[in-house]
């Protein structure tokens, strides 16, 4: 995968989400300055003044308390901590990961299962999957469930926003949206073994026709991801380049989720309809 991909980060948002978190941190930055600049500024001003060779400053060995001291001393710290807080509490509830998010398109489903060192994304309503690719048309929000094969995993998209979780045996929910074409970064933020730092995965958004264009494209030549094809997927693999499948097997998702990961759920990945008729 070319690194010439990976240029911007957070401060470069391509989506509601990205660009209300690079406000929040704009914001609280400008607060917490708020308190730094002036103890910069009068760490070297009292530097100055109380000099040795300054005849005009004055020493009091007996003053220990000023009440109109205790107040501003506490006041900016307390002003501070009630303003980020306030950000916090706002800012939390606003950018509910399960929040739905409107978008200029329907709504694109996205099942996200963490592997050791990959990611399968699977599309449960067009029945085709990738694997560290992920693809999307510019303007549709994503709705991901987010899974993990094995350890713990984070999900994260720095053009997008929301980092999140990825356990198994348990789903995350997590709304998204990417506003212009383009391919944006998305990576693993969470130790995860020695393939952890190759870990990555591209989102490319594309206009709406050539979305579908890739759709049809996938599904012609894709291969189908049934129980057999995702063991082989959940091997530790690091490096290796990213694929698609034409065609899933029916509740593959949620047996791995059952299942902690693995498919030993009796019944699970039944070959879907147009998977059968494929074979």
């Amino acid at each position: 995968m070319s690194t010439s991909i990976w240029p911007s980060g957070v401060l470069d948002p391509q989506g509601p989400v990205a660009a209300a978190e690079r406000t929040i941190l704009l914001n609280a930055t400008v607060i917490m300055l708020a308190v730094v600049v002036p103890v910069i500024v009068c760490t070297g001003l009292f530097a100055w003044w109380f000099r040795s060779g300054n005849r005009r400053a004055r020493r009091r060995p007996e003053w220990s308390y000023s009440g109109a001291l205790e107040v501003l001393v506490w006041s900016v710290p307390l002003l501070v901590i009630i303003f980020l807080g306030g950000i916090a509490w706002l800012s939390s509830h606003e950018l509910d990961p399960r929040k739905p998010l409107a978008g200029k398109a329907p709504a694109i489903k996205v099942q996200v299962v963490s592997l050791d060192w990959r990611w399968l994304f699977i599309y449960p309503e067009l029945g085709i999957a990738s694997v560290d690719r992920l693809v999307a048309p510019a303007g549709s929000s994503l709705q991901f469930a987010l899974t993990s094969a094995s350890v713990m995993n984070s999900f994260l998209v720095p053009q997008l926003g929301s980092q999140i979780y990825t356990m198994a045996g348990m789903v995350t929910t997590l709304h998204l949206r990417v506003d212009r074409p383009g391919r944006y970064p998305g990576l693993s933020a969470q130790f995860s073994g020695a393939g952890f730092s190759d870990m990555r995965f591209e989102v490319t958004a594309l206009a709406q026709g050539d979305y579908q264009a890739w759709v049809s494209n996938v599904r012609a030549h894709g291969e189908t991801l049934d129980a057999t094809r995702y063991r082989q997927l959940a091997q530790p693999t690091s490096g290796a380049a990213p694929m698609s499948f034409g065609h899933v097997d029916t509740g593959l998702f949620d047996a791995i989720v059952a299942g902690n990961g693995t498919l030993t759920v009796a019944g699970a990945g039944a070959p879907s309809a147009s998977a059968m008729a494929r074979r």
